[in-house]
């Protein structure tokens, strides 16, 4: 069978509030061929998220237009735990995660020199959820305010949402990983700064590439297979790096090499027909956590 994809570009994403490169930054790894057709790895380290977002736009821009079907992953959550979309009071005229991505999207305004607003909006999700501290956390002291507090709240069964996905809960399960909570704003290997900046850019990139589909949402929890890319020049999927063993060569940080392995490891999968049947998501999953997993959570590729 022929490849599913001709290039996979893999970020490392950040929510720094101003301009960096270098360890824990933004990290953009191109796996695609050369003229020789060979597979050939470089990484771009861009300082902030808006040149991140252009550069990845024009590298997926000039990869299509010859004739390249592209994998671009992205190292954060694309969705909330279940219940999330009902707590926010967004209606069921489209699927939870729509109305997320069209909620941030409004609401997060990039600026050239990296900052955001990410604790304000932070505090006003958990507003419009619990009246409260509840569920977003790890604020530092100068954001704080009544409904957005530095330390964990306590997640039980009479709170409206769970602390992890169904994608956080199969990784641990299974010994993959001990993946953050995406309500984790900050402290060591939190992801929930880069959700709510990184979901508004997906968002932009999706709708600006003819083609493009974001996993599994657009696209079905099941085998991916060519003829279902028939007209998708660039499917979006959520990544979880360390799934792969990384180790770093000489002059590189941890977060390039990272993005190299994870680009080398679906490539790999790619060209022994392995790669297309992990669009289904993990074994063992019902029909109502596939909805779960569709309509509002999303998914990471390859777990």
């Amino acid at each position: 069978m022929a490849r599913l994809f001709d290039a996979y570009i893999m970020v490392d994403w950040s929510a720094a509030t101003k301009p960096v490169t270098g360890p824990n930054s933004i990290w953009v790894g191109i796996l695609a061929k050369d003229a020789r057709l060979k597979f050939q790895f470089r990484a771009i380290n861009p300082d902030t998220r808006l040149k991140a977002r252009t550069f990845i736009h024009d590298m997926v821009g000039k990869l299509v237009k010859r004739g390249d079907k592209v994998l671009l992953g992205f190292d954060f959550s694309f969705g909330f735990p279940m219940g999330t979309g009902d707590a926010m009071g967004f209606g069921d005229d489209v699927p939870p995660w729509q109305s997320m991505f069209e909620y941030l999207s409004g609401k997060v305004r990039e600026r050239e020199d990296n900052s955001n607003s990410r604790f304000a909006i932070a505090a006003g999700m958990n507003y419009a959820m619990s009246k409260g501290a509840f569920p977003f956390w790890g604020a530092p002291v100068r954001d704080q305010v009544s409904t957005l507090d530095g330390k964990r709240p306590s997640f039980d069964s009479a709170r409206p949402v769970d602390e992890f996905r169904l994608a956080e809960r199969f990784l641990k399960e299974r010994g993959l990983g001990q993946p953050k909570s995406c309500w984790q704003l900050a402290y060591a290997g939190s992801v929930g700064s880069q959700t709510l900046l990184g979901i508004p850019h997906i968002a932009w990139l999706a709708a600006q590439v003819p083609g493009a589909k974001i996993w599994p949402y657009d696209l079905p929890l099941e085998p991916l297979e060519e003829d279902a890319l028939e007209t998708v020049n660039l499917v979006i999927a959520e990544i979880y790096p360390s799934l792969v063993k990384a180790r770093p060569g000489a002059g590189q940080v941890l977060d390039e090499a990272q993005v190299e392995a994870i680009a080398r490891h679906y490539c790999d999968l790619d060209a022994n027909d392995r790669l297309g049947p992990l669009f289904s998501g993990g074994d063992g999953l019902s029909e109502a956590e596939k909805s779960q997993i569709t309509r509002e959570e999303g998914w990471i590729l390859g777990i």
